[in-house]
């Protein structure tokens, strides 16, 4: 990194590398993002993990609340996509570190 983090960027990043601090919201924000057209249905995302819908659809909502999906309803299944510019933070932070 060419300087440290201000204190708004500090307090931006945070929250999001807290909720991707869990292995299940970490697997779920991949996942999403290699989904075909880059969305996925939560009813996709199940079969993936060895828990129950209800806690797969907490972490989403995790996930969802820093920023870092965005989620559409239809009929009566929810989608989730990525927000690529809520990545943008992060990529900055971890791209910058030097080897």
């Amino acid at each position: 990194m060419a300087e440290p983090l201000s204190p708004d960027a500090a307090a931006r990043i945070s929250p999001l590398l807290k909720a991707l601090a869990d292995p299940v919201r970490l697997r779920l924000l991949s996942l999403v993002a290699s989904h075909a057209d880059g969305e996925a249905c939560v009813c996709d995302l199940n079969d993936a993990f060895d828990l129950s819908q209800p806690t797969i659809s907490h972490h989403l909502k995790v996930l969802h609340e820093v920023g870092l999906l965005d989620r559409s309803k239809r009929g009566v299944w929810v989608y989730y996509r990525v927000r690529a510019e809520a990545l943008t933070d992060l990529a900055s932070l971890i791209g910058g570190v030097a080897p």
